[in-house]
Order: structure tokens, then sequence, then C-alpha cells
């Protein structure tokens, strides 16, 4: 299994891996782009931007990327950087397929991605994966599966899944919404051959939205991997956004809010890799004080009380704009 590497690794930021979903296209959710990108945000723009954070972040030793079919360009970026450091070939590459990237480079575009979990999709996105990462990728997750998501009932979906697995690939899935408990116990159902089927799981977690936690350290306690995703929750917490409760903390620690909201993350003790979504290297380098950052008991039981209701933070974060 891929990840094994990351256990073993010398360097504490390799817990933290770096995701492209900010910077493969020109439109996001994430709050505070129009002063994080270039203002021309052309393919070559964010392709320059893209490299530059994956030389910063294997430098500082990070050794997971995470990409998707409908991060735009993202595995076109990150296979542009495979193929100028041969030399890194301690890396681990997840991606991801369901979603079908539909903004034609545009984030003014009225729809950005199309979900669709069937057997037709996961083929047709996994050869056009395999044409641009080859046999660098190591992880390959099935995009925001819901609890009523078909991935989770179609028996030649799994079939196939099984297949890549035993040629090789980890096979994986992430989560988002209100009800990622229930999708996350009712993926760690699914076998093939009485054998599971899925060996990481990718869900949001933040000091915002808890409600993952005990189903992913029940993944964890299963065998599964699991990669935190939006722990800045869309740059919710993150300066000038984040709460007043974030800040005063931040301060005491002489860190940045960043810092501190993913210090948060890392003291879970199911969590495997925490996912930045850096999209400046200055962003980056702040998130990798994450794991010096020594958060004591008085601290955590604040940073506590940011906790939102689900069904409210998914809420406002479907509202958020595409910037």
């Amino acid at each position: 299994m891929p990840f094994a590497r990351l256990a073993t690794a010398t360097t504490p930021t390799c817990h933290i891996g770096l995701g492209l979903a900010a910077v493969g296209r020109p439109g996001y959710i994430n709050l505070g782009r129009a002063d994080d990108l270039p203002g021309e945000r052309t393919v070559e723009a964010l392709r320059e931007r893209t490299l530059e954070l994956l030389d910063a972040a294997y430098a500082q030793g990070v050794r997971y990327f995470d990409v998707a079919r409908s991060y735009g360009r993202s595995e076109e970026f990150l296979a542009d950087w495979l193929n100028a450091h041969p030399e890194a070939d301690d890396i681990v590459v997840g991606s991801k397929w369901g979603y079908t990237y539909t903004a034609g480079w545009s984030a003014e575009a009225e729809t950005h991605e199309v979900k669709d979990h069937s057997l037709a999709t996961y083929e047709r996105q996994r050869a056009e994966t395999e044409a641009l990462l080859g046999d660098r990728l190591d992880l390959y997750q099935i995009h925001s599966v819901t609890p009523d998501s078909p991935a989770l009932t179609d028996k030649d979906l799994h079939a196939r899944l099984a297949e890549a697995a035993a040629g090789g690939l980890t096979v994986g899935f992430s989560t988002s919404g209100p009800a990622q408990a229930d999708a996350i116990r009712a993926a760690l159902a699914v076998t093939v051959d009485g054998e599971p089927l899925f060996r990481t799981v990718q869900s949001t977690y933040n000091a915002l939205e808890t409600s993952a936690g005990p189903a992913l350290a029940e993944a964890h306690e299963a065998g599964l991997t699991v990669i935190v995703k939006e722990g800045m929750a869309n740059g919710r917490l993150a300066a000038p956004h984040a709460p007043e409760m974030l800040k005063a903390v931040a301060e005491e620690t002489s860190l940045g809010c960043d810092a501190v909201a993913l210090a948060w993350i890392l003291r879970q003790p199911w969590a495997g890799v925490v996912l930045s979504g850096a999209a400046t290297v200055p962003q980056l380098f702040s998130n990798l004080h994450a794991p010096a950052v020594d958060l004591d008991v008085d601290q955590l039981t604040r940073l506590a009380t940011l906790k939102e209701e689900p069904r409210a933070y998914w809420e406002r974060r479907g509202q958020l704009p595409w910037h």
C-alpha cells in the first residue's frame, strides 16, 4: 500500500499533503482567490503557479499530492511536474473520478462540474487519468460519495475496482455533505469476494465541521488510511475570515490561523494525511508550520466551541460563490 511510505518518512511534513483543487482551474469556492491568484488566470499562469507549489512542497518534505478529474487541469499540471522530476520516486499520487469538469476554463461558467458515479464514467475517466499519470498513479478515489451514491451498490463497478486493486492500484473514496458519517460506514461494508474494497477515505473535517470524526475513527480502526480535506473550510478558518476565537489562539501560539486549524486536525489520532489547499507558496509554508503547533488543553477546548451544526455548515458551503 503506497501510504506506508508516508508512515515511515522521517519529516513531520510528510503528514501534510498538497491538494491542487485551488490552482488546477480558474474558478473555485475558496475565499480570497482574488488576492491569491494571478490577475490573468490563463492555463499557463496557473500551470506556473502549480509547479511552484509542487517544487516548494517537495523541498519541504511533502510526499502526497492530490488531484481529481474535475480539478480542471490539475492532473495535467502534476504530470508535467512528475515528468520534469523523475528522481522524485517517493511521491504518492492520488486522483479522483466521478465528477467531470465542465467549466471550459471559465470562472463564470453556469456549471463547473457534473457528478456521475456510473461504471461508464469510471471507465472513461480511468483512461483519461491513465493517459496523463500512467503508472505514477497510486490511489484512485470515488469523488464525493454520499449515502445515496450508486457507487455503494453497483456490483459491476465494485468488480472493476477490485480488478484495479489486484493490479496494484489503491482504491479509495471521498465524501461530502452533512451525512458523511453514513457514507463512510456504508462504504466500509462494501466487499468483493469477502474482502473490503476500499483502503482509503478522504473526508471534510475541520474545527467547524466535525460530524465525520467518529466514522473516520472507525475507518482508521478498520485499517483504512484517513485523508482530511477542506481543513481550512474553504478559507473560513484562514485570516482574515477566521473566527475571533481562532485568531486569539493563533496569537497565543505566534503562528497563523491556518497552522492552528490544521494542527487541531493533526491532533486526531486517526488522521493519516491532512491536505493543504494552498494557492500560494507563502500559504503553503504557513500551513507547514502546523506539526510544530503545540495546543494545550485549554486551547483545544476553546477551539471545540467553533463547531457548527452539519446541515448549517454544508448549506453555507453550498452558497459560497465560485471566484
